[in-house]
C-alpha cells in the first residue's frame, strides 16, 4: 500500500472520531432518528467507532510488516513554527498494536451501549447528562487515545494526552455508580498533577534537546542531553507517567475511579487508558533519556515488584468471606498487579522484558476489558457486584443460573491469571524471563529478587481469582447448583453481549496461541529505541 494511502489512513483514524463527537452534539438528519434522539445518537456513537476501526484494520493490513521499525504513514507539517512545534504523525511496531486495541474496544463499548442503553442512568434526573453528551465524551476520550499513540512530537503528546483526561472524569462523574463524584475527583487530580510534573520533563528534553520531534529525539539517544539533564527529565516524565500506569504506590486513584466508573467506562479505562503511561516510558524515556533511564531502573523495577504482591494480596484479601469485597474492585486492583509486570518488563531495559511489556500492554487490554464487561452484566442480572451477595446462599451461582455468562467469566479468570495458551501469560513469563539477565550495569542479584517477588505474585494471583471463580460462578460452598436451586435462573448471555464480548475472548486465544504475530512487530522497533542494544 503506498505511503499516501496509508497517510490518508492514519490521519482519518485521528481525526475521525473527533469530527464524531462535534456531530454528535447536532440535531440528527431527518430520517435518522430510529426510534428516537437517543437512539440516533447511540447508532451514530457505533457507526464513528464502527469506521475508526475499519480504518485502523485497513491501515494495520497495509503496514509493511518487514519493515515495522520505520515510522510509516508519516504526516509532517510546520504548525508552531516560532516554537518548533510540528504536526508530526506517524506509526510503528510498538504503536500500531495499541491503535487497533484502542478502536476495537472503543467500538465494541459503543455497541454495547447502543443496545443496553438502561446501563447508563442517562435520565437520573431532570437536569441530568444527555445521550448526546455521553456519545460525545465517547468519542474524544477515543480521540486524544488514538492521538496519544500516533503523534511524534512531545508538545502534541501532552496535549493528546491531557485530552484523555477530560472526557474520562465526566464518564465517571455523571455516569458512574456510588461514589463517582469521589472516584472522579481522584482521578482526575491525581492525573492532572502527574501531568503537570510530565509537562515540566519535556518541556526540559526539547529545550534541551533543541527539538521536540521525538523521532530525532530517540535518533539522538540522548547524546545531545547531559546526565543530569537525563535524570531529571526522567524523574519528572517517569513520575507523570507512572500515575497513568498505575505504579504503586501512585495507584490509589485506581480503585475508587473503576468502582464507580460505568461498564463502558471501566473497560477503556483499564484496557486503553492505563497503557498510555507505559507506553510513554518505552516511547518518550528509554530512548530519549537513556542515561537517566538506566539511573531509575531499578527503583521502577522495585516498586513494579511491590506493585505486582500488593495488588495480589489486597485482591486476596477483598476475595474472603466476610470482607465485603466488591467484585469490580478486585479486578481494579488486579490491574495493579498485572500492570506491574508491565514495568518490570521495561525497568530490565532489555529488548526481552520491553517487548514483554508491549505484549502485556495488549494482553491485559483484551483479557480486563473482557472481565470488566462480565462484572457489568453480574451487576445487570444479579443487582450487585459485592461478592459475599454474590456467593451467598441466594448468590449468583452462574454454573447452574446463567453457565455460558459462568464459562466466559470462568475464561477470563483463568486468561487473567497466565493459563499457557493464553494472551496473559506471555507477556508475564517473558518479563520474568528478563529480570534474569537485565541490562548491563543493573544489579542482577537485586533483579533476581524482584523475579521472585512476581512469582510469587503470579502464585497469589492464582489463588485470588480461583476463589472468585468458585465463589460466583459454583456458589459459597464451592457446589454447583442445579438452575432453579439457588432462586431464579438468570437471563443467560444476550446476543449483543454475545456481539460484544467475543472478539476479546477469540484475541485472547490467538495471542496466547501465536504471540509471534504481535512479538514480530515490535522486536524491529524495540531495537531500534533501544540502540540495538541487548
Amino acid at each position: 500500500m503506498s505511503h499516501t494511502v496509508l497517510q490518508i489512513l492514519l490521519l482519518a483514524v485521528v481525526v475521525l472520531p473527533l469530527v464524531g463527537a462535534v456531530a454528535a452534539l447536532l440535531p440528527a438528519p431527518p430520517g435518522l432518528k430510529g426510534r428516537g434522539p437517543d437512539q440516533a445518537v447511540l447508532r451514530h456513537g457505533v457507526t464513528v467507532t464502527g469506521a475508526v476501526l475499519a480504518l485502523s484494520v485497513a491501515l494495520a493490513a497495509g503496514f509493511d510488516r518487514d519493515d515495522p521499525a520505520t515510522m510509516q504513514a508519516t504526516t509532517d507539517l510546520s504548525w508552531i513554527p516560532a516554537l518548533g512545534i510540528r504536526f508530526h504523525l506517524g506509526v510503528d511496531g510498538v504503536s500500531l498494536p495499541l491503535l487497533v486495541l484502542t478502536s476495537l474496544l472503543t467500538f465494541l463499548c459503543a455497541l454495547y451501549s447502543y443496545f443496553r442503553p438502561q446501563h447508563m442512568p442517562l435520565t437520573r434526573r431532570a437536569d441530568g447528562p444527555s445521550t448526546r453528551a455521553f456519545v460525545a465524551l465517547l468519542l474524544l476520550l477515543e480521540a486524544g487515545t488514538l492521538a496519544s499513540f500516533a503523534v511524534l512530537d512531545l508538545v502534541l503528546f501532552f496535549l493528546a494526552f491531557e485530552t484523555v483526561l477530560v472526557p474520562m472524569y465526566f464518564l465517571i462523574a455523571r455516569w458512574g455508580g456510588e461514589g463517582r463524584e469521589r472516584g472522579a475527583w481522584r482521578f482526575i487530580l491525581y492525573t492532572l498533577l502527574g501531568s503537570v510534573v510530565m509537562l515540566l520533563g519535556l518541556l526540559l528534553i526539547g529545550i534541551k534537546g533543541g527539538t521536540f520531534d521525538m523521532v530525532a529525539l530517540a535518533t539522538d539517544n540522548g547524546s545531545g542531553l547531559s546526565h543530569s539533564t537525563q535524570v531529571i527529565a526522567v524523574l519528572a516524565i517517569g513520575t507523570g507517567l507512572a500515575v497513568k500506569a498505575p505504579m504503586w504506590p501512585l495507584h490509589s486513584w485506581l480503585p475508587d475511579a473503576h468502582t464507580s466508573a460505568p461498564t463502558v467506562g471501566s473497560v477503556l479505562l483499564a484496557g486503553v487508558l492505563l497503557k498510555m503511561g507505559t507506553y510513554g516510558l518505552v516511547r518518550i524515556v528509554l530512548p530519549m533519556a537513556p542515561d537517566g533511564a538506566h539511573t531509575f531502573a531499578p527503583y521502577l523495577a522495585a516498586f513494579a515488584a511491590v506493585g505486582v504482591v500488593y495488588g495480589s494480596l489486597v485482591c486476596l484479601a477483598l476475595a474472603r468471606r466476610g470482607a465485603k469485597g466488591d467484585l469490580k474492585r478486585l479486578i481494579a486492583y488486579s490491574s495493579v498487579g498485572h500492570m506491574g509486570f508491565v514495568l518490570l518488563g521495561i525497568a530490565t531495559l532489555t529488548p526481552t522484558g520491553v517487548n514483554a511489556a508491549l505484549f502485556a500492554n495488549v494482553a491485559h487490554g483484551l483479557i480486563t476489558g473482557l472481565l470488566f464487561f462480565l462484572v457489568g452484566g453480574v451487576k445487570d442480572r444479579y443487582g450487585t457486584t459485592d461478592l459475599d451477595q454474590l456467593s451467598g446462599p441466594t448468590g449468583a451461582a452462574l454454573y447452574g443460573r446463567a453457565p455460558r455468562l459462568g464459562g466466559l467469566l470462568a475464561f477470563g479468570a483463568v486468561a487473567s491469571l497466565g493459563l499457557p495458551g493464553l494472551a496473559g501469560f506471555w507477556g508475564e513469563m517473558l518479563a520474568m524471563f528478563a529480570s534474569f539477565r537485565p541490562a548491563d550495569g543493573l544489579s542482577r542479584p537485586a533483579y533476581l529478587t524482584f523475579m521472585v517477588l512476581a512469582g510469587l505474585g503470579t502464585l497469589l494471583t492464582a489463588a485470588y481469582l480461583l476463589a472468585v471463580v468458585r465463589r460466583v460462578c459454583m456458589g459459597g460452598n464451592g457446589e454447583q447448583h442445579p438452575a432453579g436451586a439457588v432462586g431464579p435462573a438468570l437471563t443467560d448471555v444476550r446476543p449483543y453481549e454475545f456481539a460484544a464480548w467475543t472478539p476479546l475472548v477469540v484475541l485472547t486465544v490467538l495471542a496466547g496461541l501465536w504471540p509471534a504475530a504481535l512479538l514480530g512487530l515490535t522486536d524491529p522497533a524495540v531495537q531500534q529505541l533501544l540502540g540495538g542494544g541487548n
